[in-house]
């Protein structure tokens, strides 16, 4: 009888659950959510499944979810595996023919693959294409020392708009193409900053490996401003791999973006957790 008494309360639970996300679903109904999936969400099967069935029930209820991926540590493993050897300039790849063949290779075949393939195994309909697609991203080289290294300065997002009405998931490699055909690649935070903006995403998530924004004492600021960034950056206490995700966050409020949230991917449910609930999930940044 105890065991039917704890199952009750967990479908109770459960429905009081559903009950209280109704105001969040009524609110992010026909809303675009871009979302950069990278870290530890891409890391095991398990958490991709649990990562793809969060995007279908986005997509389920009304959302219009864009995923735009990394895929740093795979392309390591595939230069390891040729032989192929990276050099650095002030810790970035130098990114020269050859490399950019196998970034290709890795992003938008074995890696975009993946992510199409969790979705649509939870009952999705995701499609992959890379920022190539459609002229969607067009770059110009970001330092001319770093190669074939893009920084977008054209993002066309008809495709994924078209894409959206017809019910399909987008999942978008983080390639761009050059004035005069080259393929770039683009840092992922980036693409995802730069697509955000040109859809005027309601949201822009950028899943990540810590926590979120941490001020001086180490806990999580939940909720920011823009001037708030520039400060704890300027104090140091914004440093080292979160400078590139709060400068994205802020280029993609200027875009257009309503709000842009740093969470942690390791977070079972962090989207739902983020759009769906009054716990909220991460650092939101707003103006």
């Amino acid at each position: 009888m105890k065991k039917q008494d704890a199952m009750n309360r967990d479908w109770i639970a459960t429905a009081r659950t559903l009950s209280q996300a109704l105001p969040y679903l009524q609110r992010y109904a026909g809303a675009t959510v871009v979302i950069k999936l990278g870290g530890h969400a891409m890391g095991s099967d398990e958490a991709m499944e649990s990562f793809a069935r969060d995007v279908v029930l986005m997509r389920q209820v009304g959302v219009n979810p864009v995923v735009v991926h990394g895929g740093g540590p795979m392309i390591n493993q595939m230069l390891e595996k040729l032989s192929i050897k990276s050099e650095f300039v002030d810790g970035k790849r130098v990114t020269d023919a050859a490399t950019v063949e196998v970034v290709e290779m890795v992003l938008s075949g074995t890696v975009n693959k993946r992510i199409v393939q969790a979705i649509n195994g939870q009952g999705g309909r995701a499609v992959g294409l890379s920022g190539k697609d459609a002229n969607m991203v067009v770059c110009d080289p970001a330092n001319p020392k770093l190669g074939f290294v893009g920084e977008p300065v054209e993002v066309t997002p008809t495709v994924l708009q078209e894409m959206a009405s017809s019910g399909l998931i987008p999942v978008v490699a983080p390639l761009g193409t050059g004035r005069n055909g080259e393929t770039f690649n683009v840092n992922g935070d980036t693409a995802a900053g730069a697509i955000a903006g040109a859809l005027k995403a309601d949201r822009l998530l950028l899943l990540t490996d810590v926590a979120g924004v941490k001020d001086d004492s180490g806990e999580v600021v939940t909720e920011l401003s823009a001037d708030h960034i520039k400060t704890l950056t300027k104090q140091g206490i914004i440093a080292g791999g979160m400078i590139p995700k709060t400068e994205t966050a802020l280029k993609a409020l200027s875009d257009g973006v309503r709000a842009v949230v740093i969470l942690d991917g390791r977070a079972p449910n962090a989207c739902l957790l983020e759009l769906f609930t009054d716990h909220g999930a991460g650092s939101i940044i707003r103006h």
